[in-house]
């Protein structure tokens, strides 16, 4: 039995849960996964992003409880701080983290208007126009980072904090069918053939449908 577990929710709909997941992996943590059920009505509002809950994902390693995806993130780069979580330059570690922030503050439209469903498939879909800014703000955000890092990850040849908080957006951008210029839709080619997400994937494909309301389109 492994010495640390990591709380998490639907790895359908959970984009937060995915995020988590995806860090302690990186950090090549051993850890259990301990799954929250989908009954509890707390978590249902979590993933109906009607609550601000942040009771996932929740990583208990040892006598060290953590919660927050950024702060669980910079655990993880503490205690495993060759695993590449951050990049090594100082300048590029600080952007690094500047756009994991924003996209753990911010881009609430987006993900109210496209939520994470990784079974779902829309040949068309109608963004609704408050969240077309967020969407050409991520546009914004990868074009730099590729642009500047060379690629084919945010931050260069392997897979940063950055990725892993940006991974659900690719996702969410292949459900909807949200149309990306070819720098663009290479980084999500990287980011879904990215082993640790393929696995999550499979995961997410064999979960019971429970949550019904997330079918509807927003």
């Amino acid at each position: 039995m492994a010495n640390a577990t990591l709380t998490i929710s639907s790895k359908n709909y959970s984009s937060w849960s995915l995020r988590g997941w995806l860090l302690c992996r990186m950090a090549g943590l051993d850890f259990d996964e301990e799954l929250v059920t989908h009954d509890d009505q707390e978590i249902r509002q979590e993933l109906l992003l009607l609550s601000p809950s942040v009771r996932v994902p929740r990583l208990n390693n040892g006598s060290v409880t953590v919660w927050d995806t950024l702060a669980i993130a910079e655990y993880l780069a503490e205690i495993a701080p060759n695993a590449g979580l951050l990049p090594v330059d100082q300048a590029a570690r600080a952007h690094c983290r500047a756009v994991s922030g924003e996209m753990h503050s911010g881009f609430y439209n987006l993900r109210s208007a496209l939520p994470m469903n990784l079974k779902a498939r829309h040949q068309s879909f109608k963004i609704f126009s408050g969240a077309r800014p967020d969407v050409e703000r991520i546009k914004t955000i990868w074009t730099e980072c590729l642009e500047k890092y060379g690629g084919p990850y945010l931050f260069g040849a392997k897979p940063t904090v950055a990725d892993a908080m940006y991974a659900p957006v690719c996702t969410r951008f292949r459900t909807y069918a949200v149309a990306l210029e070819p720098m663009l839709a290479g980084y999500c080619e990287t980011i879904f053939h990215w082993p640790l997400l393929q696995e999550w994937t499979q995961g997410a494909l064999i979960e019971p449908d429970e949550i019904l309301e997330l079918e509807v389109e927003f």
